[in-house]
C-alpha cells in the first residue's frame, strides 16, 4: 500500500491544550474515542532555566501520565511568543537571544510578542544543544515533537542582522537538526509563512524550501491553522502540505479562532483529510467547540 494511502487511513487526531498541561487529567480527554493524545506546548524558557541546565520535569511527568492511560504526547517547542508580555527564550538570552515582534495593519506596526533570535549562530546553538538534550530522554517515548511557526514579525528595523535568505538557511539548519535529535518520534517542522516573500506574487522559494528540505531528510512539516477559506493560507503551506503529503508526516493545527471562521467542524476535518491528506489534526480546547463538537465527531469517525 502506497504510503499516501497508508496516512489517510491512519491519520492520527490530538487535542492542542496550549500551556494548559493540567487539562490532560479531564475525563472527556481520557475516555474520548478517535483521540491519540495531547499536544502540549513547553517553552525554551521552561526547559533551560539556566544555561546547560535543563528541566525537563513537566514533559515527564506528562509522558508518564498519558502513556499510563493510553495516550501519546506530542510536544510543542516554543522560542516565540505573540504577547508583549511574555519572552520564551531562557533568561541569560533575554538581551542578547531575543528580539521583539511586530504586527503590520493598516499601515501601522504594533507590538506582537518576542522571537528567539534564530537566524543568529549562536542562539541557534544553544538552540540545537537544548533538542539534543530532549531527544536523548525522549526520542521513541512521545509521538512527536514540532518547532513553533516560521512565520515571525521582524525586518532589519528591529534586528539590523535579519536578512530573509539568512532566516531561511537557519530554519532548515533547526529542521536538520530536530530531525537528528528526533530520529524514531515525529520531528516536525511548523511552516506556514516566511519572511522577504508573499505567495503567489512573490516567490523568493523560502517556504518551499522547507518543504523540499523537510523530504530531502524525512522530517515532518505542518502549521497553524486550519482556515480553508482564508486566500493567505490557500496560497502558502496548504499547496506545500498537499505536495508531500505521502512522503513525510504532515499534520494542520485547529488553533484558537479557526473554529470562528465559517467551515463547521466536520468541514474542517474533510478538508484536513481529502484536501490536505495530513497524518495528524491537532484539534484546539477552544469551548464551546471542542467537548461539543470535536469530541463528538472524532467519536463516530472512530466507530466506523
Amino acid at each position: 500500500m502506497a504510503l499516501g494511502a497508508l496516512c489517510l487511513e491512519a491519520q492520527s487526531h490530538y487535542v492542542f491544550f496550549n500551556r494548559e498541561r493540567e487539562r490532560i487529567a479531564e475525563t472527556s480527554f481520557l475516555e474520548a474515542r478517535g483521540v491519540a493524545g495531547a499536544q502540549v506546548k513547553y517553552t525554551w524558557r521552561e526547559l533551560e532555566p539556566r544555561r546547560d541546565e535543563y528541566d525537563f520535569s513537566a514533559v515527564r511527568k506528562d509522558v508518564e501520565f498519558l502513556t499510563a492511560r493510553g495516550k501519546r504526547l506530542f510536544v510543542q517547542l516554543q522560542d516565540s511568543s505573540f504577547d508583549d508580555r511574555i519572552v520564551n527564550v531562557p533568561e541569560y538570552l533575554r538581551s542578547s537571544g531575543a528580539v521583539r515582534q511586530y504586527l503590520e495593519r493598516d499601515g501601522k506596526r504594533a507590538p506582537d510578542g518576542w522571537v528567539a533570535r534564530r537566524w543568529d549562530a549562536a542562539v541557534r546553538e544553544r538552540f540545537h544543544k537544548l533538542l539534543f538534550a530532549l531527544g536523548r530522554e525522549f526520542d521513541g517515548r512521545i509521538e512527536g515533537i514540532n518547532l513553533a511557526e516560521t512565520s515571525i514579525g521582524v525586518s532589519r528595523a528591529d534586528a539590523a542582522d535579519f536578512e530573509p535568505g539568512r532566516y531561511r538557511d537557519a530554519v532548515l539548519d533547526n529542521l536538520r537538526a530536530l530531525k537528528k535529535a528526533f530520529p524514531k518520534s515525529v520531528a516536525m517542522q511548523y511552516a506556514n509563512f516566511m519572511p522577504g516573500e508573499w505567495l503567489p506574487w512573490e516567490d523568493k522559494g523560502y517556504l518551499r524550501s522547507v518543504y523540499e528540505e523537510a523530504v530531502k531528510t524525512g522530517a515532518g512539516v505542518g502549521g497553524p491553522d486550519l482556515l480553508p477559506k482564508r486566500k493567505g493560507q490557500l496560497a502558502h503551506a496548504y499547496p506545500l502540505l498537499k505536495k508531500v503529503a505521502g512522503k513525510v508526516r504532515t499534520g494542520i493545527a485547529v488553533q484558537e479562532g479557526n473554529y470562528s471562521e465559517g467551515s463547521s467542524v466536520e468541514e474542517l476535518l474533510r478538508f484536513a483529510r481529502e484536501t490536505l491528506r495530513v497524518d495528524y489534526v491537532f484539534w484546539g480546547a477552544e469551548a464551546p467547540y471542542y467537548e461539543r463538537d470535536v469530541l463528538p465527531l472524532l467519536a463516530r469517525q472512530a466507530g466506523k
